[in-house]
């Protein structure tokens, strides 16, 4: 088996993630928090069932797991509410992410998650286009980037996959650029020469072929002398900030900032003067899984609305570290994108509940299910990143 990426740290300390799913009481908590089984009402949907096929595949009870086995750990968002709930501290997300590389070992990796793989290994995205392709999202700007072609750059926007590389999310990447520019900020974009992160090759079980990207990213981002590395995108940001150091066995010298935490600085600074004519709007906020239950990330968002006049925050029940997945994490919307949709649905019908006319996000990819959710679900209510919130408010 590939060795697997290990995280910066495994609570509770004594344990090793191998031993983890021992620790398992099978008491149901997690059930009240999952979304998928809060949707399915089905046991083997659930985290603690998961975790006990694990066992009877350990135990030997299960011989030859099959592909139907492996599905059981492959239809899972990786959201971390279950971890977040269990009264005995056992990560759950944590034992699936290192099940999934086990099944990957037994050539039982879906085949979803198979042409993903393949996607990434030769086009270096998950998009499959290819990778001179990853400033596509700038040609409509008013002006060309100053961060295009530089050399050198004491900040590197790394932009992600999902701006770079889908329409859809284009705008994302665009509002936080015209933002470093209105602060002047000395940045540096690394084009083509950006890769994925590495996030979908390691929670589908694939660490080694993330190690390899993740070290292309991390030399070109240290070619650029660069200082710190922020980016719109959690699952970046996590992978970035608690992954990489570990997994290539050394420290990055970097400073890792989700673009939330660098924006509500600028603010704070007064280095990005807003609008004193913005009109009264009514919002609500989504915590994405990666950025806030699993990096703690949750009062950067909200310092940055308290900046910006005439918008009122309403919170959902769900909030913070007991937020409700979007249907976008873990892979779901490559394996089973109908599971996926039915989760977006849940939680774009929380928002609406609220009364706000728009919910944001901070993550691009849940600005795109909750948008896409809000269409299918025909629900009036407006999905849009935080960054376009602030550009909007801007001077």
């Amino acid at each position: 088996m590939s060795e697997p990426i290990e995280p910066s740290t495994y609570p509770p300390a004594e344990r090793t993630a191998e031993d983890e799913y021992l620790h398992c009481i099978r008491c149901g908590l997690c059930l009240s928090v999952c979304p998928l089984y809060r949707l399915t009402l089905n046991e083997t949907d659930s985290p603690r069932a998961r975790v006990a096929l694990l066992r009877a595949v350990r135990e030997g009870m299960i011989e030859e797991p099959s592909d139907d086995t492996a599905a059981r750990f492959f239809s899972c968002l990786l959201c971390g509410a279950c971890t977040f709930a269990c009264p005995s501290g056992v990560t759950v997300d944590r034992i699936l992410e290192l099940t999934r590389g086990e099944m990957s070992d037994l050539g039982l990796l879906p085949e979803p998650l198979v042409a993903l793989s393949q996607r990434i290994a030769e086009g270096h995205n998950i998009s499959g286009e290819p990778n001179e392709n990853r400033l596509m999202w700038a040609d409509n700007l008013p002006d060309r980037p100053r961060g295009i072609g530089k050399e050198e750059a004491e900040v590197v926007y790394f932009v992600g996959c999902v701006s770079a590389m889908f329409p859809r999310s284009y705008s994302v990447a665009q509002s936080f650029v015209e933002l470093l520019e209105k602060a002047d900020v000395d940045y540096g974009l690394l084009g083509e020469q950006e890769w994925c992160c590495g996030y979908p090759q390691a929670i589908s079980g694939e660490p080694d072929q993330a190690r390899g990207t993740m070290r292309h990213n991390l030399e070109a981002v240290r070619a650029m002398k660069a200082r710190t590395v922020v980016t719109t995108c959690p699952s970046c940001y996590h992978f970035w900030k608690h992954t990489y150091p570990v997994a290539l066995g050394e420290e990055i010298d970097l400073e890792v900032l989700h673009a939330t935490e660098f924006v509500a600085d600028l603010l704070d600074a007064d280095r990005l003067p807003l609008r004193k004519d913005m009109r009264e709007q009514v919002v609500t906020y989504h915590d994405p899984c990666d950025l806030g239950r699993k990096a703690g990330v949750f009062d950067a968002p909200r310092r940055i609305l308290d900046h910006i006049p005439n918008v009122t925050l309403v919170e959902m029940p769900e909030n913070r570290e007991g937020s409700h997945c979007c249907g976008g994490g873990g892979n779901l919307e490559s394996f089973d994108p109908a599971l996926s949709e039915a989760i977006a649905a849940r939680r774009i019908r929380q928002a609406a509940e609220t009364g706000a006319k728009t919910v944001l996000s901070a993550c691009q990819q849940c600005e795109r299910t909750l948008f896409s959710a809000a269409r299918s679900e025909r629900i009036r209510i407006r999905a849009k990143d935080i960054m376009e919130l602030v550009l909007e408010a801007t001077a």
